[in-house]
């Protein structure tokens, strides 16, 4: 199974518009961070998490041509806002997307995006599918897709165990009944914002504290804000497995 890190910056990203501070203004590439995001392939199964603002950047980056899915994660606009592009793979596959997100966040996308939804459609708006994510384990191709409960302040929201991977953004805490699907993992992938407390994401240290509850091989930071510092700082703050 592949992985790839489409973006692993907050929801301004890296730089942030009109600030000079030294990771803004960095010109270490690894300091460029586009918004959070991930792709995970397997055999001729893709699956996109979350679609931001950078998603079509993200896409021609890393020369795309096809999607099996999306996974929304959660309704905040760095998650959602790229969904129109999704047209470019309709266009390109004549298919339609599936969406796969808890009906909440599904009643979101279709009021956010009417047009997409509409009785009498304008041609060339984009073609998906909403499927809801009901809490237990789904396929899509050859991949089980199994949700993870997690709490971005007061907001539910989901992350995604797909095989030994778990994938853990916007989240400040993991309900006690979720730990168990934490077990046995090879890859960690976590939010952390900043080094102070933050009230509805992990900050350094909550998420270093994860890190080391979870039995894993490898761990990735992403939701990064500027604040947490340059990719070389950040990586003397963290033991060996652990990478921003």
């Amino acid at each position: 199974m592949k992985v790839t890190f489409l973006g692993t910056g907050t929801s301004q990203g890296i730089p942030v518009i009109a600030c000079e501070c030294d990771v803004c203004r960095s010109q270490d590439p690894r300091d460029k961070r586009l918004r959070t995001a991930l792709m995970v392939e397997e055999g001729n199964d893709r699956i996109v998490i979350d679609t931001g603002p950078d998603f079509r950047q993200q896409m021609l980056t890393n020369k795309v041509k096809h999607i099996s899915a999306v996974l929304i994660t959660h309704e905040h606009n760095d998650h959602i806002a790229g969904l129109d592009d999704l047209r470019s793979f309709n266009f390109a596959t004549r298919k339609s997307v599936p969406i796969w997100a808890e009906q909440r966040v599904l009643n979101v996308i279709t009021n956010q995006f009417p047009y997409v939804f509409a009785e009498n459609k304008y041609p060339g708006v984009p073609d998906l599918s909403l499927n809801e994510i009901s809490g237990q384990p789904f396929q899509i191709g050859d991949l089980t897709i199994e949700p993870i409960r997690l709490m971005h302040y007061k907001l539910p929201v989901y992350g995604f165990r797909i095989g030994k991977v778990a994938y853990l953004t916007d989240v400040s805490s993991i309900p006690a009944e979720q730990w168990s699907k934490l077990e046995n993992l090879d890859l960690l992938i976590i939010d952390a914002l900043r080094i102070k407390p933050h009230i509805s994401h992990f900050n350094l240290e909550q998420a270093l504290e994860v890190i080391e509850k979870v039995q894993h091989k490898k761990s990735f930071l992403v939701h990064m804000s500027h604040y947490l510092g340059k990719h070389t700082d950040i990586m003397k703050m963290v033991p060996e497995n652990v990478f921003p």
